[in-house]
């Protein structure tokens, strides 16, 4: 299959693993099984992936009793695209770095972001979808009549997701963030919202957004994404959490940047997950007209109000 590729833009393809530390590895452990992950345990780490493909999206590791940090980022690019890259990176104000100890591996080039954050820039597979998902039916039951019958409460099985759709970091300087990822990894503006926060989609087809940045006094990482079959499952993984004792979180509701469904889960040290289905999608010929909505227009369309601590970063405060 061919890949994508927009003609003209030397720009990475995918977000395609994040790794970050937390103070106990037992909790994340549970935390991620009881969302629907598949996680396995490789002593001072956890790789996390779904079940519908082996790849591994992310890494925890243990942060032996220190607050939860994101440790670096690896964005993947196209081998005709690497150096290219990395002058481009360098070129806009990257700061070259080592890789981070604990890497799985360290090919590629390492850089700084404005915020300080770690980047691995490396060839890798394609993992950001090169067209719209095409959203399962509605869950419903078998059942010998052939009449659409719901399941009752407790039948379901686990909500699994599918694949990570995005990752939002915190900013100190959205502008500053989104110039940088533009210029320097050649992502595009898809929109945003005054200075508070922007969205990115990658040139090669993606999601409306593949990395996000909302506005904080430090960086750090807000939360993952994660795609599901359908809006059923967004509200089944709000009661399969809420049965596990996560009691916090945002949704069920309907974002109007980008879209899609939601279900924000608030994991153990403050930072969240999401359930996401039917988010827009930007392909390779689409010049989306990236627009700056009105803050108090632009975050949901239904749902519940935003709790308080939605926009917390934990990262910049004492453990």
């Amino acid at each position: 299959m061919k890949t994508p590729r927009r003609a003209g833009v030397t720009a990475i393809h995918s977000a395609f693993q994040f790794c970050f530390s937390v103070p106990d590895l037992s909790v994340a452990e549970v935390y991620y099984k009881q969302f629907g992950l598949k996680v396995d345990h490789q002593g001072d780490r956890l790789a996390l992936a779904t079940y519908h493909s082996p790849h591994t999206w992310g890494y925890v590791l243990d942060g032996r009793g220190q607050k939860k940090r994101l440790e670096y980022l690896t964005l993947g690019a196209y081998a005709e695209d690497l150096d290219d890259l990395q002058r481009q990176t360098m070129a806009n104000g990257a700061k070259p770095a080592d890789a981070h100890p604990s890497s799985v591996t360290s090919d590629g080039f390492w850089i700084r972001d404005p915020d300080n954050n770690l980047l691995q820039i490396a060839v890798r597979e394609k993992v950001t979808p090169n067209e719209k998902a095409k959203g399962n039916a509605i869950l419903y039951k078998e059942n010998a009549i052939k009449v659409p019958i719901a399941h009752a409460r407790g039948e379901t099985p686990q909500v699994r997701p599918q694949r990570l759709s995005h990752i939002l970091l915190f900013s100190t300087d959205v502008a500053r963030s989104v110039a940088f990822y533009s210029d320097a990894l050649g992502l595009r503006l898809s929109d945003k919202s005054a200075d508070i926060v922007a969205f990115t989609h990658g040139a090669h087809s993606s999601d409306h957004h593949l990395l996000a940045f909302l506005k904080s006094s430090a960086p750090g990482l807000h939360h993952t994404s994660w795609a599901v079959a359908n809006l059923d499952e967004v509200g089944l993984g709000m009661e399969q959490m809420l049965a596990a004792g996560h009691k916090e979180g945002w949704g069920v509701g309907r974002h109007v940047i980008g879209s899609n469904y939601f279900y924000y889960v608030r994991d153990p040290w403050g930072s969240f997950t999401e359930y996401s289905y039917d988010i827009d999608f930007i392909g390779v010929e689409t010049q989306w007209p990236a627009a700056d909505y009105l803050p108090e227009s632009s975050l949901y369309l239904w749902g519940p109000g935003v709790p308080e601590y939605f926009g917390e970063n934990t990262e910049a405060t004492s453990a």
